[in-house]
């Protein structure tokens, strides 16, 4: 029998990072969406308390916890603010070919420098006429030696001028093109990387996105994940597994607005009566709250078909994203309606939230790209 009540301690996780959120990141969401600086206060007591890296394993570092698991972190992290919370889980992002690809030793070696830190790491796949589509890279890793020389430019990098190292994904044989892409991890103080400039946002401006551009930057052998070859396997198992990551914060922020505007909606007074009367207002909250649920248990799904190994894990996964952000951006576009001038003012952070709302669309895969993935899945 189908059963969707969480285990106890899936509720602990959840309610650990809910307090978190409330706590930590709450209080920080409009100060760092001003400052437009990467949150590392809030990071470091995120190490603190032993919330960042959750879906790598204990003896790594992490939680151990599973992709569904990971979601339910992820929706409080997105109800505490996606900016900061896309800082935590794009860390994930850059370990995850780490996790899925690299030797015992190499796992050992960079999972134990991000932890002794604290720091962050970095995921470099998108390029200026490269993003969605990878098979259109072009930057090169050529081996000479025991060293592979690293030329190329890379955009929109997450957490890119913050980072420790770079997850790097180059070609390297240019015969052979995107079969040959190849994941390396490049420390970000290498000789000959330029930090060209950090990325202007809409939203999310707590979180930073750099570009890059690589001149003979030498990499070790040993640096090189997994076999010549391998970057795009791991590249599309990667996304396979963090794609309900960014479903799951657009879920949490999309109900942080929801039920910020059904608050205010319920108090705000109209012609002697709470706006919530009108069924204009009060139909819009319903189809908020039912959109909110249906991504939510899509997500799920996609979630729980990952770790149990299902089949349909890719194609749920990508059904989750596009779906989830979508309604993402349409929920705190309706809460900003709802609340009418105080929804687009400053003194509430639903305008915030609908900021926010359309990265998520964006990154990971826009959700055209989305759709591309859906259709190949459902026609083969």
């Amino acid at each position: 029998m189908v059963d969707f009540s969480l285990e106890p301690h899936q509720i602990e996780i959840r309610e650990k990072v809910r307090d978190f959120a409330n706590r930590v990141m709450k209080p920080n969401a409009r100060k760092y969406d001003g400052l437009a600086q990467f949150p590392w206060d809030v990071v470091k007591q995120a190490y603190k308390e032993g919330l960042m890296n959750g879906p790598m394993s204990k003896d790594l570092g992490g939680s151990g916890h599973n992709i569904f698991e990971s979601a339910l972190a992820s929706e409080e992290l997105g109800a505490g603010c996606v900016g900061i919370g896309i800082c935590m889980d794009a860390n994930t992002l850059a370990l995850t070919p780490l996790y899925i690809g690299a030797t015992e030793e190499q796992k050992k070696r960079f999972f134990g420098q991000i932890v002794e830190e604290q720091s962050v790491a970095a995921y470099a796949l998108t390029e200026p006429n490269a993003g969605s589509d990878v098979a259109g890279i072009k930057s090169q890793a050529i081996l000479h030696g025991d060293k592979y020389i690293l030329n190329g430019h890379k955009r929109f990098i997450t957490n890119g001028s913050v980072s420790s190292f770079i997850t790097v994904f180059a070609i390297t044989d240019p015969d052979r093109g995107a079969r040959s892409l190849t994941a390396f991890v490049v420390p970000t103080d290498s000789p000959g990387i330029e930090q060209v400039a950090d990325m202007n946002k809409m939203g999310q401006k707590a979180s930073v996105q750099t570009e890059f551009k690589f001149h003979d930057v030498e990499i070790p052998v040993a640096n090189r994940i997994g076999g010549e070859g391998h970057g795009f396997l791991f590249a599309m198992k990667t996304f396979e597994r963090t794609r309900t990551g960014v479903a799951a914060l657009s879920i949490g922020n999309a109900r942080e607005a929801y039920e910020t505007s059904r608050e205010w909606a319920k108090n705000r007074i109209q012609f002697g009566k709470p706006v919530t009367v009108n069924q204009g207002v009060s139909f819009m909250l319903a189809d908020m709250a039912t959109e909110i649920e249906a991504a939510r248990l899509l997500t799920w799904n996609a979630a729980w078909s990952y770790d149990t190994g299902q089949k349909s894990a890719n194609l749920l996964s990508a059904m989750s994203k596009l779906y989830a952000s979508d309604i993402g951006m349409k929920v705190t576009t309706d809460a900003v309606q709802v609340m009418a001038g105080d929804g687009y003012s400053e003194d509430f952070l639903v305008e915030k939230m609908m900021r926010d709302a359309k990265l998520c669309q964006i990154y990971e895969g826009t959700n055209q790209v989305q759709r591309v993935v859906i259709g190949k899945g459902i026609l083969k």
